[in-house]
């Protein structure tokens, strides 16, 4: 464990309005870690599949590019943001509303230690500090405030996400939130940002943008499972796809949305299509 005194604090969070007096630091992750570009994506703990895949590819592919993202470990979003951040052998760093020390929430106790061992979890609180509800709004700022950006995915009207996006506005930091169905609950806070001005994250490089980084230049991946097995019936109309890999029309709608956040695939007139030469198991595998 190493502990940072306020003079020691890395800029962008020192620089903030209140500033934590120490922050508490635990994991493989180097101190310069807290220094280097980072972006904070935060959301609903209760979210919907298709905000746990943007939350995922977010994380994974913002990582790939370099950047330190940040989040909160909370079910929902954030704990598929360090997932995703993870999976591609980038860095994390989680935020606790409890001392470092604890696992909260416990069914993400795995995941802290995957993150421990590769990023940082961090925390004002000292060890031994239970969590508390008011604990997490206070908490919200320092993810906030060590990211030059943050980006929300999906977040109710009322939602502790929103809290962290008032925090980056109020220290001038960007804002990003990813545009929802307008019928959703879990929409109505990120169409909110939008209409007040948040800029619409539609993909990684939305926010790479703001860094002045682009994506990096990677093999195609090699698509396995039920979207393998999707991508290898391409092209065709859902239904098409459905009879020629015996797949539910459940399975079949979650696997093109896979594709196409992946942009691996893509619809028109009805038909979908593959937008890349990715490597696919057999539609009959």
């Amino acid at each position: 464990m190493r502990v940072f005194s306020r003079a020691r604090l890395p800029p962008l969070l020192r620089a903030i309005h209140d500033p934590p007096a120490r922050l508490y630091v635990r994991g493989g992750g180097g101190n310069e870690l807290l220094a280097r570009p980072a972006v904070a994506i935060v959301g609903a703990r209760a979210c919907s599949p298709y905000g746990a895949l943007v939350a995922r590819m977010l994380g994974r592919e913002l990582a790939a590019a370099g950047l330190v993202v940040v989040s909160g470990l909370a079910r929902g979003i954030d704990g598929e943001v360090h997932r995703g951040a993870l999976a591609a052998d980038g860095a994390t760093v989680a935020v606790l509303g409890c001392g470092i020390d604890r696992d909260y929430p416990a069914a993400h106790a795995r995941l802290a230690d995957e993150i421990r061992a590769h990023g940082l979890v961090v925390s004002e609180y000292p060890p031994g500090t239970e969590p508390a509800p008011w604990r997490f709004p206070a908490r919200n700022r320092i993810i906030a405030g060590l990211c030059a950006a943050t980006v929300v995915v999906e977040a109710r009207e009322r939602s502790g996400a929103l809290i962290t996006a008032d925090f980056a506005l109020e220290e001038g930091r960007d804002v990003l939130a990813v545009p929802g169905e307008i019928t959703s609950a879990l929409s109505a806070g990120t169409n909110a940002l939008l209409r007040l001005g948040a800029t619409p994250a539609t993909s990684a490089q939305d926010v790479l943008e703001l860094f002045g980084l682009t994506m990096p230049e990677r093999a195609p991946p090699r698509i396995d499972g039920p979207a393998g097995r999707v991508l290898g019936a391409l092209p065709g109309s859902a239904d098409d796809v459905a009879r020629a890999t015996g797949l539910s029309a459940a399975a079949v709608a979650a696997a093109l949305a896979e594709l196409e956040l992946a942009g691996l695939a893509a619809e028109g007139a009805g038909t979908w299509r593959s937008t890349s030469t990715a490597s696919a198991s057999p539609a009959n595998a």
